[in-house]
């Protein structure tokens, strides 16, 4: 049985299918003021809020894509539609500012873009400009235009009115509930200790593993796949969490990443610089750690920044845990060394040294909420001799697999760091990689990109200083951060 709060009312499923998605339930309930337009997470027309009550700073609400979120996942928590959080003859503020500013035509899109502004008028994080375009990148408007959405998000966004929602950020944390749920002849286990995920595995070899659902939901609702057993890491302690190391940090697999966002802005900013431009924030609210690693796309943004920081993997099964490099992690398309059985419960990474140069780079199409034609993670140190000791270039986008490009670190320690030097070893990355050629980017292109994000990073990283974190741009190339 699914039990949840829907619009503050209880709620109980017994026969829904475990590959059925809340959208889908929604609307079948006549909820339908929550739409469908691409059904992949992209539009945000689909966009729900869902109270974490157990955020690592306390409850917060989280605007979520609907569409891709299975309905057993929902289970134990309070969910929110547009049709709960307002009336006509009394509107929630985020309601009435949408009508002041006249941020609505023909409004099918409206209802998402309320529930992101709902998310919004309670965060108290909301300090810089930026964060508005990363609250908003994930819905779209054909007809309104974004000033006057813009315009009601500027008047709502932190004001944290004093009402029930106020108070229900006050909420203690519940605790996650063991799950078995089985309908049509279809199984969703939502184990709540490691040992029971592992052993889950075990009993189950067919099983599919599944955290936010932001990439395998895409199979559920564009490929019509049926998973039969499907075991959620979702609600596993020791899946999640950022603990600080002797030498490093170590994070769990299961941790959201505008959790792992915020952390990193100040622990780690190279990886911040990554995550703000990894997806729309309904994404980075369900996609995990763990999921954009082990679903080992050749593009997926984390990798190769990981790749540059010498990551390493834990990997736990029912007999044990073992340690492996990312190095060794990505095994061919979307193939990885994780043995059946095993599940990715964290990454281990070391602390960079002070004086380590550090760059990111995202190569899309559009700067917000598009996958990468290339991205890359560069990690360079400097001799006592004024020459380069250590060089770690991790690449996606152009191999079957994120990868390294070894010869071209090779050829690179020893040598001054300058632009004279990055275009002179540019030509050993064309013997570490041949791109791929798709309708991102052509092998010619990619080809000429990496030398050319290996150019940007050593003019970027002699300047000897920090990079702003987000300047004011239009292109869609991610600005390098360097440290210093």
């Amino acid at each position: 049985m699914l039990r949840f709060t829907l619009n503050g009312e209880p709620i109980e499923v017994a026969s829904a299918s475990p590959n059925l998605t809340l959208l889908q339930w929604l609307r079948a309930e006549r909820l339908t003021g929550t739409k469908e337009g691409c059904a992949e997470g992209d539009c945000g027309a689909c966009t729900v809020v869902m109270l974490d009550d157990r955020a690592p700073g306390g409850a917060t609400y989280r605007a979520i894509n609907s569409c891709l979120l299975l309905l057993p996942m929902v289970h134990g928590r309070a969910v929110w539609t547009v049709e709960g959080i307002g009336t006509a003859a009394d509107p929630h503020p985020v309601q009435q500012a949408m009508v002041d500013a006249m941020g609505s035509q023909c409004g099918y899109c409206t209802p998402g873009f309320v529930m992101s502004l709902f998310e919004a008028c309670y965060r108290d994080d909301l300090t810089q400009p930026w964060q508005l375009d990363d609250q908003l990148c994930g819905n779209l408007c054909r007809c309104t235009g974004y000033r006057p959405i813009r315009d009601a998000a500027t008047q709502t966004a932190g004001t944290r009115p004093d009402d029930p929602f106020r108070a229900g950020l006050r909420r203690p944390p519940s605790r996650p509930e063991h799950l078995d749920h089985v309908a049509d002849g279809e199984r969703f286990m939502a184990p709540v200790s490691l040992d029971e995920a592992t052993s889950a595995l075990r009993e189950h070899p067919e099983a599919r593993l599944i955290c936010g659902a932001t990439d395998m939901g895409l199979d559920v609702t564009k490929r019509h796949v049926r998973f039969p057993v499907l075991v959620s890491t979702e609600h596993i302690a020791e899946l999640q969490g950022i603990e600080e190391t002797a030498d490093g940090w170590s994070i769990g697999a299961s941790t959201w990443l505008t959790d792992l966002e915020a952390w990193s802005r100040d622990a780690l900013p190279v990886l911040h610089r990554m995550l703000r431009y990894f997806g729309a924030r309904q994404i980075k609210h369900r996609a995990s750690l763990g999921g954009n690693l082990c679903n080992a796309s050749p593009i997926g943004d984390l990798a190769p920044v990981l790749l540059a920081l010498d990551a390493t993997l834990v990997v736990a099964s029912s007999a044990g845990a073992r340690r492996v490099s990312i190095d060794d992690f990505f095994l061919g398309y979307r193939q990885t060394a994780l043995q059946p059985g095993e599940l990715l419960a964290r990454v281990a990474i070391p602390k960079p040294p002070a004086h380590a140069l550090l760059g990111a780079f995202k190569v899309s199409r559009r700067r917000e909420l598009d996958i990468s034609a290339v991205a890359a993670g560069m990690h360079i140190q400097m001799s006592k001799d004024g020459t380069i000791g250590l060089a770690r270039l991790g690449f996606g986008g152009v191999a079957a697999t994120p990868a390294r490009a070894y010869m071209t670190e090779k050829a690179l320690v020893g040598r001054p760091w300058n632009e004279r030097t990055a275009e002179e070893v540019g030509t050993f990355l064309d013997e570490d990689f041949t791109p791929l050629d798709d309708h991102r980017g052509s092998a010619a292109y990619r080809k000429q990109l990496v030398r050319n994000l290996l150019i940007g990073f050593a003019h970027e990283s002699r300047f000897g200083t920090n990079v702003p974190l987000l300047p004011n741009h239009t292109g869609t190339v991610q600005e390098l951060e360097v440290l210093s």
